[in-house]
């Protein structure tokens, strides 16, 4: 479990919110119809609400309430999307940690995108949401499976590194912060859930100056911030360090900067 609990930022988190959002709009075609007219909705992990606005477009009767952990993200979520919807339903937003949230209520889905990574041993909440799910209910998730990309272990090589190991040890995740689809669908059947379990490796092409460190200033490397936050010149001077390595090992191209990012899908539904 990572030492430091990230501070997150909705501003760095939008750079790239097109190509972050496409994975859950993929998740979204995947997810059957679901058994009420107005059904209930959670989405854990909404950060700034712009993935969890597309469930009152899918859905537009539901109730969808987002789920975060963030202050930042919940006020950024709240100003932008909640309230009433066209279609007669609403979104909220709310406080929870997927660490110990189960709904008040049953749901008709529950849904996480890019979130799970986060929670240690989130394979062990899942009983407790297939439990909350209506009968044909949905529980659906994307979580990121790169991890073994450049962007994740340039940055742990550089955390263990002489200079950093004693401010930084413990601060990131490693590749078993998730698991593969396959132990995904096995856990889901056992629970007696008929799962659809699947990897996509998407390629994005990314712009701008260092986009690569653009876009994990949103999200992997928070939890470095957030330990060097208190000494800006130390977290100046790791990202200082971590650019140069980016940039060699993802260079641009005469279009962009080509940035491989595979990620896990599952759609679990309830027995109806």
């Amino acid at each position: 479990m990572p030492a430091t609990t990230p501070a997150w930022d909705p501003v760095p988190y939008l750079r790239h919110a097109g190509h972050r959002a496409r994975a859950f709009t993929d998740l979204l075609a995947r997810v059957p119809a679901l058994p009420s007219e107005r059904p209930r909705i959670a989405d854990l992990g909404c950060g700034p609400g712009n993935a969890t606005a597309l469930l009152t477009a899918r859905w537009p009767a539901a109730h969808v309430t987002g789920y975060d952990t963030s202050p930042e993200m919940l006020d950024r979520a709240r100003a932008d999307h909640a309230g009433p919807t066209p279609g007669g339903g609403r979104l909220d937003v709310a406080h929870a940690d997927a660490r110990t949230w189960t709904p008040e209520h049953p749901c008709d889905l529950i849904i996480s995108n890019a979130t799970l990574q986060w929670v240690p041993g989130h394979t062990e909440r899942f009983r407790d949401w297939i439990d909350a799910l209506t009968p044909g209910g949905t529980f659906a998730f994307q979580v990121p499976g790169n991890f073994d990309a450049p962007s994740h272990t340039l940055m742990r090589d550089l955390a263990g590194s002489p200079r950093w190991r004693d401010r930084l040890s413990g601060v990131l995740r490693h590749d078993d912060a998730v698991l593969r689809p396959e132990a995904y669908l096995a856990r889901l059947t056992a629970l007696g859930c008929a799962t659809d379990a699947w990897e996509t490796t998407y390629v994005h092409l990314l712009q701008g100056e260092d986009p690569v460190l653009v876009w994990v200033e949103g999200t992997g490397l928070r939890p470095v911030l957030t330990a060097l936050a208190d000494d800006p010149q130390a977290r100046d001077a790791f990202v200082a360090e971590y650019r140069t390595a980016l940039r060699a090992a993802c260079p641009a191209g005469p279009h962009g900067t080509a940035f491989p990012f595979r990620r896990v899908f599952v759609v679990a539904v309830k027995e109806a």
